[in-house]
């Protein structure tokens, strides 16, 4: 290595490249740029939804977006392009929220009806054009549907209008995620609207609509909630991660029925949905069945909804979302002479040679 005179450094042999740097935000922030980027890769994941509270819908998967090559953004769009940015400029980052669990009491009886799962809060990567995800849509409770459009569509809990016809899902947001699933009454298409069934939808995903429940089969008293819409995969940090899963719908378990099964929360951080018995220890069943589940922190996955034992198993909170950023690997805008910024950069990267 030559000398060093006024902040400047001659070398034999600098290099010639700035290695990839990735960073992943796991809570709001600041990224400050490298004195060589101009662009960014990017994937950005809005939080996920609560799951619906007593045989609720599975919450939506937080919208999801990407602008790695070769892969996908929500709702089956294509990479999309990276965004131009600065060099050694500061960008602020918001990573969101999950929404909140449905509460777990509530309905029936003459009591006030159960709420939805609470909606995922948006991500966004402030670049100089922002790139902004919608959250997650909630899981609806028992006797509703979800909390309308999100980044994926929650699911439909038990006695959910939607039933009646089959025909309207809880949406997602174009090229960010899919709807939540659609809910059956038992003798689907003969019974009119909140048919009984004691089963829920799930909620969409990144990568797949949310579940349809399977309405009681007769007479062998089957009745199946839908999983969890799968999420997206993505190797921006180097392995292949899914993130943006739905969660499982929930249900119950009475006597009339021999088997509940809950919906599976999506692959990608979706939480599982609950199956309780209508009272822990009655009918001669086993008292906890399944416990419903939150959505993972970090992957927006959509919350489980919740069993008919709301106190032990409700609804449960969507994940948290996540904002990866990838600065691609470049020449730098040197020859010969280099500032003592560049040589402490590349020896702490280990690229500098002599």
């Amino acid at each position: 290595m030559a000398s060093s005179n006024g902040g400047v450094v001659g070398v034999d042999n600098p290099p010639t490249e700035q290695p990839a740097i990735i960073t992943t935000f796991n809570s709001s922030g600041t990224l400050t740029t490298s004195p060589y980027t101009t662009t960014l890769q990017y994937v950005v994941v809005a939080g996920g939804g609560g799951g619906g509270g007593q045989m609720g819908g599975g919450g939506g998967a937080g919208g999801y977006r990407s602008s790695v090559p070769g892969e996908s953004s929500g709702g089956g769009a294509s990479a999309e392009s990276t965004t131009p940015v600065s060099a050694a400029s500061p960008y602020p980052i918001i990573v969101g929220a999950g929404g909140a669990a449905s509460p777990g009491t509530g309905g029936g009886g003459g009591a006030a009806p159960l709420l939805p799962g609470g909606a995922g809060n948006a991500s966004t990567l402030g670049t100089p054009s922002p790139i902004s995800t919608v959250g997650g849509a909630g899981g609806g409770a028992n006797g509703g549907p979800g909390t309308g459009t999100g980044g994926s569509g929650g699911g439909t809990g038990r006695y959910g209008p939607e039933g009646g016809n089959a025909t309207t899902s809880r949406l997602g947001t174009a090229n960010q995620g899919f709807p939540g699933g659609i809910m059956f009454p038992r003798t689907w298409p003969t019974m009119p609207p909140n048919g009984d069934d004691n089963t829920s939808s799930g909620g969409g995903g990144a990568g797949a609509v949310g579940g349809n429940n399977t309405a009681w089969v007769i007479p062998t008293g089957v009745a199946i909630s839908g999983n969890g819409g799968v999420g997206v995969e993505s190797s921006i940090t180097g392995s292949p991660v899914y993130r943006g899963g739905g969660g499982g719908g929930g249900g119950r378990r009475d006597g009339t029925q021999a088997i509940v099964t809950m919906g599976a929360g999506g692959n990608g951080g979706g939480g599982h949905g609950g199956v309780w018995p209508t009272t822990p220890g009655s009918l001669g069943l086993p008292a906890p069945i399944a416990r419903s589940t939150e959505g993972t922190a970090n992957t927006g996955g959509g919350g489980g909804g919740g069993a008919a034992q709301p106190t032990t198993s409700p609804g449960r909170a969507g994940g948290s979302g996540v904002v990866i950023v990838k600065e691609p690997e470049g020449p730098f805008k040197c020859s010969g002479i280099w500032d003592m910024n560049a040589l402490y950069d590349n020896v702490k990267a280990g690229t500098w040679t002599t």
